[in-house]
């Protein structure tokens, strides 16, 4: 269940990575949709950071028990 934990955490950080990366150039992280803004950027990125995360802390509250 810790490996669960760690890979999430893992992806939170890949989408922060991401995150920054496409508030610079959005057309690096969008390139597959129509029009590339920051707005899209901070919603696709922004959104999977959070689920991540949660995951995470879901998880490791979990283990802790």
């Amino acid at each position: 269940m810790q490996l669960f934990a760690d890979i999430s955490l893992a992806a939170c950080g890949v989408s922060l990575l991401f995150l920054l990366i496409g508030l610079f150039k959005p057309w690096y992280m969008l390139w597959w949709e129509d029009r590339q803004n920051r707005k899209k950027v901070i919603k696709v990125y922004g959104f999977a950071a959070l689920l991540f995360f949660v995951i995470y802390e879901v998880l490791t509250k979990i283990y802790s028990l």
